[in-house]
């Protein structure tokens, strides 16, 4: 098959995500900008200048990276999921059998387009905590490592768009998709590390944090915009990585054996 003719089912379903979330276009930027502006403003500037935080300039300094990556994973599982889930309970995902799509092709194009509205949700949340830090501490919060940081934002992005697609495939009705997203992953990310270093907890149950692949991602971010983590950002790239490959797989599998057998 020529190959422009093989990769245009991809682009295809690739903008079809693109054209889904840009087509609800308060959910995709207005809601995540009154969540960054809430959180910031309570967090980050009312109760931020009571609280010290070991080897960062400001609580803020500190909140912003965390806030920025929990929306990038956020995002891009709310779209893969909810795309997934949508039609498959409508009926609409049997329409993909009609078209010459494998299952990897499939894969990456709603993780791909759920990383685009992660980063652009992150993008929103990072300018919104801009405004509170040049107003708190009268500069921008500038990036140390803009490279590594987007290395982070798509490992991170990639790998909550497939874990939406594993979630939407296993589901077998809406609340259970808003079960696992309430009661599994809201939990796991605000226990990732986003408001609160790993240094003020309990030798105990900083060892038990150290099992959620969320607090990787964090410090990961983290690292990329202020140049300090509470974890050594190689060690957060290796177990980022192999995350993103565990989900691929798991996620090629839900795929396979949940409604394209035949491939």
């Amino acid at each position: 098959m020529i190959p422009e003719l093989r990769f245009t089912p991809f682009a295809s379903l690739f903008k079809k995500e693109i054209r889904r979330f840009v087509r609800v276009i308060a959910q995709t930027i207005f809601i995540p900008l009154i969540n960054s502006t809430l959180y910031l403003l309570i967090f980050g500037v009312s109760l931020g200048q009571n609280i010290q935080v070991a080897q960062h300039a400001s609580y803020l300094s500190f909140l912003i990276p965390g806030l920025v990556m929990m929306g990038v994973l956020n995002n891009a599982f709310q779209n893969s999921s909810s795309s997934i889930g949508t039609s498959k309970f409508h009926g609409d995902l049997e329409d993909l059998r009609m078209v010459p799509l494998r299952p990897w092709q499939i894969l990456w194009a709603l993780a791909l387009g759920g990383l685009i509205r992660g980063i652009l949700v992150g993008a929103i949340t990072f300018s919104v905590g801009e405004f509170f830090y040049w107003y708190t501490e009268k500069t921008l919060l500038s990036v140390t490592h803009p490279i590594l940081l987007f290395v982070f934002l798509c490992l991170g992005g990639l790998s909550f768009g497939q874990l939406g697609i594993i979630v939407a495939f296993r589901a077998k009705n809406f609340d259970q998709m808003a079960a696992i997203g309430g009661f599994v992953l809201l939990p796991l990310m605000y226990l990732g590390g986003v408001f609160f270093p790993l240094g003020n907890l309990h030798p105990f149950w900083r060892t038990v944090s150290q099992l959620n692949p969320m607090i990787y991602f964090i410090n990961g971010v983290r690292y990329s915009i202020l140049g300090v983590a509470d974890i050594p950002w190689a060690f957060c790239l290796g177990i980022s990585a192999l995350t993103l490959g565990i989900l691929t797989v798991i996620a090629l599998h839900s795929i396979r054996h949940g409604f394209f057998r035949r491939w």
